[in-house]
């Protein structure tokens, strides 16, 4: 099976059926299409699902039955799941792993589950009074909550805000693992996690078999090299830097876009804001801050994020450029799109 976001146009979505190749395509009636230049699945894949295409065009994940059924496993431990007192709620993209996986852990143990189309506050308040005590949420739909009506929220999609309630679980992960398969820097039981110059390789049951096109992402032994940069203490506790290809190197520092944008992020002025670098003659390349205004008819000024930043971060890592924009480019799972980001900055930079 692979669960196609409804939300896409016509254009996206035809292109998306195309790279992954369905042998058929099943309507909302429940009515099936043939389509034609179908890939074949092998014996125990349980479902295809595409990556969130936050670096680039996205790519099919291939997951088998036994790999899901760890996943859901592995975290249903972690948490405790107590079908008879506890109940799941969906309510992110059902295309994408984060919304996905609620499902699956739901079916695996047997736990009640409600599904809802979209993160609104009403209905998501609806179902906590019905029973809801689990959700699966991203910072962007976590402050569209309370967090207080959950038992437990794991919190994914992109790196979590500096403060969170007691109750929400960071998790790290990605489609090829599974959804998340590290909770507040700990693996869960079974994942193994290690640092191979810097980047951080994940071997456990509940990886992916392969892409759609046959390639598989595991080396010989098993392990995934996420493409994530990070360190692994001699306590196992794993600690996640940020995408390799995002780094941003000023002046010969290595600057992580993430811890940026989670103090600036904290700005009184900043509604939202992403990090991405540009080339500088002088620094090599130059932080800068896309910036969405709290109000838009009083933005905060470059020297007021630099000041802001060096509070709370080493002086390299202060923007050295703001861009004001009317909203940042995300998927649907509220990721930033980086290589959009990146060029959003290029053409306001051009501009000037």
């Amino acid at each position: 099976m692979f669960p196609l976001d409804p939300r896409l146009p016509a254009p996206g979505a035809e292109a998306l059926l195309d790279e992954l190749a369905p042998s058929a395509l099943v309507d909302p009636d429940g009515e099936a299409h043939a389509r034609s230049g179908g890939l074949r699945v092998e014996e125990g894949d349980a479902l295809v699902v595409a990556t969130s295409g936050t670096t680039g065009s996205p790519r099919g994940v291939v997951l088998t039955h036994a790999a899901v059924h760890a996943a859901a496993l592995a975290t249903s431990t972690a948490l405790e799941v107590d079908p008879e007192r506890d109940r799941w709620l969906a309510c992110l993209p059902l295309a994408h792993v984060g919304g996905l996986s609620v499902v699956t852990r739901a079916l695996a143990t047997a736990t009640p589950l409600a599904v809802l189309p979209r993160v609104d506050r009403a209905a998501v308040e609806a179902e906590v009074r019905r029973g809801a005590t689990l959700v699966s949420l991203v910072p962007t739909a976590l402050a569209r909550v309370e967090p207080a009506w959950f038992r437990r929220i794991l919190l994914g999609g992109s790196a979590p805000p500096a403060r969170r309630a007691a109750n929400v679980v960071a998790t790290y992960g990605m489609t090829e693992t599974g959804g998340g398969v590290v909770y507040d820097g700990r693996p869960l039981a079974g994942v193994e996690v290690r640092a191979v110059r810097e980047e951080l390789w994940v071997r456990g049951p509940m990886l992916a078999r392969s892409y759609r096109d046959g390639v598989d992402p595991r080396d010989a032994e098993g392990w995934f090299p996420t493409g994530d940069a990070g360190s692994v203490a001699v306590d196992g506790t794993v600690c996640v830097r940020g995408r390799i290809a995002e780094v941003v190197v000023s002046g010969g520092e290595k600057v992580w876009p993430a811890p940026v944008e989670a103090a600036l992020g904290e700005h009184p002025g900043v509604a939202e804001v992403g990090v991405v670098g540009r080339a500088d003659p002088q620094w090599g390349e130059r932080v800068v801050a896309l910036v969405v205004p709290a109000d838009r008819a009083a933005p905060p000024t470059l020297a007021d994020l630099r000041a802001w930043a060096k509070e709370r971060l080493p002086a390299y890592a202060a923007p050295r450029e703001l861009v004001l924009a009317d909203h940042l480019p995300r998927t649907a799972l509220g990721k930033l799109r980086r290589p959009a980001l990146a060029a959003l900055a290029a053409r306001a930079g051009a501009r000037r």
